[in-house]
């Protein structure tokens, strides 16, 4: 998984979008994981990724920061970048480009039992989008 993030981000052109694509490819392949029935250690699964982080962004990074920046405005030009999204589906076929507007869902939903905020705004706005546009799709035969 690693490597295969680490590829996602070397698609940025700048190191603000690596930095974003590698926060947003990570925490997608987070909650991927945690779609599972099995009972999961937390404790251990957050410090093999936080380690992970430390290691590639330095300082000041978490996998708690990485789901705060998914749950926010700057994850939508991320997630919205052909780039991004092309990147993806290559290195990290495991998690489907698909699922990522479901993924962005789960995230606010913790986000929002967690810290009792609002969750509305342009993340929720996106996916909402997402979901219009594929009954659009489906609708229409496609």
């Amino acid at each position: 998984m690693q490597d295969k993030v680490r590829a996602v981000m070397r698609c940025g052109t700048s190191k603000s979008e690596a930095t974003g694509f590698f926060r947003v490819a990570l925490g997608l392949c987070y909650l991927a994981s945690l779609m599972t029935k099995e009972t999961l250690d937390f404790k251990h699964i957050d410090r093999d990724y936080n380690r992970f982080i430390y290691r590639t962004l330095g300082k000041g990074h978490s996998i708690t920061s990485i789901l705060q920046f998914m749950s926010g405005e700057k994850v939508v030009d991320v997630i919205a970048a052909p780039r991004f999204t092309a990147a993806f589906a290559l290195h990290c076929p495991e998690v489907p480009v698909d699922t990522i507007p479901f993924l962005l869902g789960l995230n606010l939903g913790v986000a929002k039992d967690i810290s009792k905020i609002d969750v509305r705004g342009p993340v929720a706005d996106w996916i909402e989008r997402q979901r219009l546009l594929r009954e659009e799709a489906d609708g229409n035969g496609g």
